[in-house]
C-alpha cells in the first residue's frame, strides 16, 4: 500500500500481494530449517547417534549406517521434497532419533502449547485491565488531567519469566501445595505457567493500551457525548473499543508468539508443549519433528493474524473503509510531580551501582565465599562460585544495555519499514511472529558462529514483529482519517504526508512499545547465552547473572534480585523519560482545566 492511499482502498492485487508474502516467508522459514544440519558444520549421522545412544565417541562404521539409514548423503533438497510430499497424506515423516511418527506427537505438543497460550490470553487480559483500569475511569469522567508514567505496567514487564516461573512453582506449587509444580495433568496445571507468562504480556498490552486512551477521549465524539449527558460508562466502551484496534496487532508477537517461544517456561514445569519440543528436535538436528513443528507454528500465525486482523476491522467499523476515521491526538496534560524524582531515583541508583560495581573484580574465584549474603564486603552477595554479584552487575551493564538498545534500534527501524508496506509486510510478520528467538539463534550462530553479535542478529530476525504489526496497524487508521484526506485534496506529497501526518502518528508509540521491550530483549539475548549460542562465560551480563543463578532462587533469592531489579529500575527509567519528553505541560503553564 503507498503512503498517499486512503485505507478503504482494499483492491484485489494488494490481497494477492499479502498471500504472497505469506507463503514467500513460509517457504524461506522451511527452507532454512531444512539447511540447518548441513549449515551447522556439525556431521548430523552424529548428532543424532548421540541423541539417540548419548554415545560420544562413536565409531566411522556406526556414523556410515545411520548416513544411509537417514539418506543424509542425499542433501537437503531431496529431504525437504519427501517430507513436503508426504503432508497431503498425513505423513509428516518418523523422527530421525525415536523412529516414532511425527505427526501425532507434534500435534499433542501444539494442543498443549494451544492450550497453555489461552490460559496466558486470560491473564494478559486481566493484567491489561487492571493497568489502565485507573485511564478508563478518570478518562470517562473528563477529570483525566495529569500524565501517568506507567510505573506499574513496566516493573511488571521488566520481570523474567523464567524467574516468575521459579517463584510461582516454589511457593504456590512446592510451599503452600495450591497447584502443579510439574507436569501437565489437568486444568490446575495451566494456572501457573499462565502466570508466569501473562503478567509480563498483560503489563505490556495494558502499557500501551494505557497510552492510547488518552487520546481516544480526546477525540470529538467524545466531548460532543459528554455534552450529551451519557454515560460514562458507555464513553469508556467506546473509547477502549477504540484505543484496542490500534493495540490488539500485539497480541500476535507477545501472545501468540508463547507456543513456541515459551521453551524456559515449559522447561521449569515439565510441561509437554511445543517449543520445547522444537527446541530438543533443533539441538538433535532431528529435522521431521522440526521442520513438522515450524510448519506448525507457520499455519498458527497466519491462522491467528486473520484473525486479528477481521477483530480489528469490526472495531472500527465502516469509518475504516470509508476512510472516516476522527485522528488520534494525545491531549496536553500536566505533569506528574513525582515523575522527575523517580527519574533521578532509577538514573541515580543504576549509576551508583555501576560506579560502585566498576571498583570491583568481576571474575575473582573465591570458592570459600560461595552464595554469601549481602553484606558489607559483598553488597549484593556472591554467586554459586564466589564471585562477587555488584562486580559482575557493573561491569556487566555496558554491554548488557548496548546489546539490547542497538537490537532494539535495528528491530524497530526494521519494523517501521516493513510496517509500512501493509499488504506484503503482513504476511511476513504474521510467519516470522510465532518463530522461536532460540530457533532464529540456531540458524545464526550455524553461520556465524557463537557470539554476541551473532546472538543480536538472531533476535533482530524476529524481534521486529512487535513493531511491524504495531506500525502497519496505526498507519491503516491514519491513512483513513479525515485529516489526511483533506491533505491529498489540497496537494500534499509523499514527503509531506510522511512528516506531519504518518510518523508523528506511529513514532510515539512505536518508542513507548521498544522500551517497554528493552528488558525482554536484555532477557532473550541472555538465553541464547545460556544455551550456547551467544555470550560465552565467564563474561558478566545481566540476562547471563539471572540464567546461570535461576537454580539457587530458592536456596540464595539475593543471587538474582541483584539483576532482576536492576532490569526494573532500567525499564522504569526508559518508560518515565518517554512520559517526560512526550506531550505535557507543567503545571506552571496550566492556566485553565487541563483537556480531558
Amino acid at each position: 500500500m503507498s503512503i498517499t492511499r486512503p485505507a478503504g482502498a482494499q483492491d484485489r492485487p494488494s490481497r494477492w500481494r499479502a498471500g504472497a508474502g505469506r507463503v514467500a516467508a513460509g517457504t524461506a522459514l522451511l527452507a532454512a530449517v531444512a539447511f540447518l544440519p548441513w549449515l551447522s558444520g556439525v556431521d548430523p549421522a552424529l548428532t543424532v547417534l548421540r541423541a539417540r545412544s548419548a554415545d560420544q565417541d562413536p565409531t566411522p562404521a556406526q556414523l556410515s549406517a545411520v548416513r544411509e539409514q537417514l539418506g543424509l548423503d542425499q542433501g537437503p533438497f531431496a529431504h525437504l521434497a519427501q517430507w513436503l510430499g508426504g503432508l497431503p497424506r498425513g505423513d509428516a515423516g518418523t523422527s530421525w532419533v525415536s523412529g516414532e511418527p511425527v505427526l501425532p506427537q507434534v500435534m499433542t505438543a501444539l494442543a498443549v502449547s494451544v492450550t497453555l497460550m489461552l490460559g496466558a490470553l486470560a491473564v494478559t487480559t486481566a493484567v491489561a485491565a487492571l493497568v489502565c483500569a485507573r485511564t478508563l475511569h478518570l478518562g470517562s469522567r473528563r477529570r483525566l488531567r495529569r500524565t501517568r508514567a506507567g510505573t506499574s505496567a513496566a516493573v511488571l514487564a521488566a520481570l523474567p519469566k523464567f524467574l516468575l516461573a521459579s517463584l510461582l512453582a516454589t511457593v504456590c506449587g512446592v510451599w503452600l501445595g495450591w497447584f502443579p509444580s510439574q507436569g501437565w495433568e489437568g486444568p490446575k496445571s495451566m494456572v501457573l505457567p499462565a502466570l508466569a507468562l501473562g503478567v509480563p504480556s498483560g503489563a505490556m498490552i495494558g502499557g500501551l493500551l494505557d497510552q492510547s486512551l488518552p487520546a481516544a477521549f480526546n477525540e470529538p465524539w467524545a466531548r460532543t457525548w459528554r455534552a450529551y449527558g451519557y454515560p460514562g460508562t458507555r464513553i469508556a466502551r467506546t473509547a477502549l473499543r477504540r484505543a484496542l484496534a490500534g493495540v490488539l496487532p500485539q497480541l500476535l508477537p507477545t501472545v501468540v508468539a508463547l507456543v513456541g517461544g515459551a521453551v524456559a517456561v515449559e522447561k521449569i514445569f515439565n510441561i509437554p508443549g511445543l517449543g520445547r519440543l522444537a527446541l530438543e528436535a533443533a539441538t538433535a538436528q532431528d529435522m521431521p519433528p522440526l521442520q513438522t513443528a515450524t510448519l506448525a507454528l507457520v499455519l498458527l500465525g497466519v491462522c491467528a493474524g486473520f484473525l486479528i486482523q477481521a477483530v480489528r476491522h469490526v472495531l472500527l467499523g465502516p469509518a475504516l473503509r470509508d476512510g472516516a476515521l476522527p485522528a488520534l491526538h494525545p491531549p496536553t496534560l500536566v505533569r506528574t510531580r513525582s515523575l522527575p524524582w523517580l527519574i533521578g531515583f532509577c538514573a541515580t541508583a543504576l549509576l551508583a551501582l555501576v560506579v560502585a560495581g566498576l571498583l570491583r573484580d568481576p571474575l575473582h574465584v573465591e570458592t570459600t565465599a560461595r552464595l554469601l549474603p549481602p553484606s558489607f564486603a559483598h553488597p549484593l552477595g556472591t554467586d554459586p562460585l564466589g564471585r562477587d554479584l555488584l562486580a559482575r552487575l557493573g561491569h556487566g551493564a555496558l554491554r548488557t544495555v548496548g546489546a539490547a538498545l542497538a537490537v532494539t534500534v535495528v528491530s524497530a527501524l526494521a519494523g517501521l519499514v516493513i510496517g509500512t508496506a501493509a499488504q506484503l509486510g503482513a504476511g511476513l510478520t504474521e510467519v516470522v511472529s510465532t518463530v522461536p528467538a532460540v530457533l532464529a539463534g540456531l540458524l545464526t550462530t550455524a553461520v556465524t558462529g557463537p557470539s554476541v553479535w551473532g546472538a543480536a542478529c538472531a533476535v533482530c530476525l524476529v524481534a521486529w514483529t512487535p513493531y511491524a504489526a504495531q506500525s502497519a496497524a496505526l498507519l491503516e487508521q491514519e491513512r483513513a482519517s479525515g485529516h489526511l484526506l483533506a491533505s491529498l485534496s489540497f496537494g500534499a506529497g509523499p514527503a509531506y504526508l510522511l512528516r506531519h501526518h504518518l510518523l508523528p502518528a506511529v513514532l510515539p508509540s512505536l518508542v513507548r512499545n521498544a522500551l517497554l521491550r528493552l528488558p525482554t530483549t536484555v532477557l532473550v539475548l541472555a538465553s541464547l547465552g545460556f544455551l550456547g549460542l551467544g555470550e560465552q562465560p565467564p563474561t558478566p551480563e545481566w540476562g547471563r547473572l539471572l540464567s546461570e543463578n535461576q537454580p539457587y532462587a530458592e536456596l540464595a533469592p539475593w543471587t538474582v534480585l541483584g539483576p532482576a531489579a536492576a532490569l526494573v529500575l532500567l525499564s522504569v527509567l526508559a518508560v518515565s523519560a518517554t512520559a517526560w519528553g512526550g506531550r505535557t505541560r507543567t503545571r506552571r503553564a496550566a492556566t485553565g482545566p487541563a483537556s480531558a
